[in-house]
């Protein structure tokens, strides 16, 4: 029997829009002109984002060439992925767009945030254009999800079906959505400055300059018995910087790179911090007042890892006190302690993409293991502070960090206290731990 006229068209789509070949049914039809088009334009808007972003209104003392990685990478994964997109099943197209949805829309808030605490400035306000495409990639994400939505079939297969979406949704979500979106909030941060504070003591302000030639603002309280202490970050080692000085010690607040006043770009794992802190070191050892054997230094969370590094790297760095510290890289993953050893295979991707992530938008090499940062600290003195409720992560690499140390080395665990907050919770134990340890190796008998 054959057919033909405007039946056979009816029996050849199926009903449906889709064709019947051979009695199977052929991949859904192309998407429509409108969500191609939708789709084209919000890509275009991150393309035009990226190279606002990372090549014109760049930072002050920041190097292009650092950029041009993340321009080229997510740009040709961007013109890949609409190229692709007209042929791609609707459940792919859904997804891929809700994916770049999720991501631009955390890109456009953080942008915000600089906006809210920077002011108007080029640089934040480019940021409303991923934030537009973020919206425009969920709507189409949204309508083609709908629209998309197989009806009927067995009860068995639907169930199957949408739990195998669901278990893929949420790995994408946390293996790629979660880290991307993470080194994004790390290397785009607001950038909050600190004017003054009471340091009980007169301090100056001066500029460092770090030997890849940014400009680093810091406050310096003159040393009153030939030694001296770096802290870092300036706005969170403010109490510290406070009690050394009471006793004498000169005290050489610094803002990181890309913070406060300083120049560079943000990054929240502190890559490049350990220049930072050489920097500072440097400084003080053309100081007068201060004796080239009597540096130390003081780090929380990041700039405790900042100072493991550093001391790792120089021998200038007499002593170093560090709390809080964590992990900055896929270098560490594997020594996280504790979990399951399922939930350590879950967290290695994601810490893996997320290293990845910093290392393309921030143009920072991954820096050394803090592990190894450890071991080749000394013979340097190093002690290691963490909180007993502090986070998981510094709960668990700390004394891993302390045990590779070399014997020159002392860890203590503050009662009751959170992440850094040592000298809140036990403000007498803390001075007399912290300047006790300082003072046995800075300031030895005579």
């Amino acid at each position: 029997m054959s057919i033909s006229g405007p039946d056979a068209a009816t029996a050849m789509d199926g009903g449906d829009g889709r064709t019947v070949a051979d009695g199977a049914l052929a991949p859904p039809a192309r998407p429509c002109s409108r969500e191609r088009t939708a789709f084209v334009v919000a890509v275009g808007a991150i393309l035009v984002y990226l190279v606002l972003a990372y090549l014109v209104f760049v930072r002050p003392g920041v190097d292009r060439a650092d950029h041009v990685l993340a321009v080229l990478l997510p740009a040709a994964l961007l013109a890949l992925c609409a190229e692709l997109y007209p042929r791609m099943l609707a459940g792919l197209r859904a997804s891929l767009a809700l994916l770049f949805g999720v991501v631009g829309v955390v890109t456009g808030l953080v942008h915000v945030a600089r906006l809210i605490v920077e002011g108007l400035s080029p640089s934040a306000l480019c940021g409303l254009l991923p934030l537009a495409a973020g919206v425009v990639f969920l709507i189409v994400g949204a309508c083609v999800a709908w629209t998309s939505r197989k009806r009927g079939g067995p009860i068995w297969w639907t169930l199957t079906r949408r739990a195998l979406v669901a278990v893929g949704a949420l790995l994408v979500l946390y293996w790629v959505v979660l880290p991307v979106s993470t080194a994004i909030i790390a290397t785009e941060r607001p950038r909050e400055t600190i004017t003054e504070a009471d340091l009980g003591r007169p301090y100056e302000d001066v500029t460092l300059t770090t030997r890849d030639g940014l400009e680093l603002s810091a406050w310096y309280v003159p040393s009153q018995n030939t030694a001296a202490v770096v802290t870092y970050p300036r706005a969170w080692t403010i109490p510290q910087a406070r009690l050394l000085a009471r006793h004498g010690y000169g005290v050489l607040l610094v803002d990181p790179r890309g913070y406060g006043e300083s120049q560079g770009d943000p990054n929240a794992y502190g890559w490049r911090s350990a220049r930072d802190v050489e920097a500072a070191v440097a400084w003080l050892r053309r100081r007068p007042e201060v004796r080239r054997r009597r540096i130390g230094g003081l780090g929380l969370s990041v700039g405790g890892e900042a100072m493991l590094e550093a001391a790792a790297r120089s021998r200038r760095l007499k002593a170093v006190v560090v709390e809080g510290v964590g992990i900055r890289s896929v270098r560490e993953s594997p020594l996280r302690r504790g979990p399951s050893i399922l939930e350590k295979v879950l967290q290695y991707p994601q810490d893996l993409v997320q290293t990845v992530a910093v290392w393309v938008l921030s143009g920072d090499d991954v820096p050394m293991s803090l592990r190894n940062a450890a071991l080749f600290i000394g013979p340097r003195a190093v002690l290691f502070i963490y909180g007993e409720e502090g986070q998981a992560v510094e709960k668990a690499v700390t004394p891993v960090y302390y045990e590779a140390a070399l014997p020159t080395k002392e860890i203590w665990v503050v009662p009751g206290a959170g992440h850094t907050g040592g000298i809140e919770a036990e403000p007498d134990l803390y001075e007399q731990v912290v300047i006790g340890f300082f003072d046995r190796i800075l300031l030895p008998k005579r």
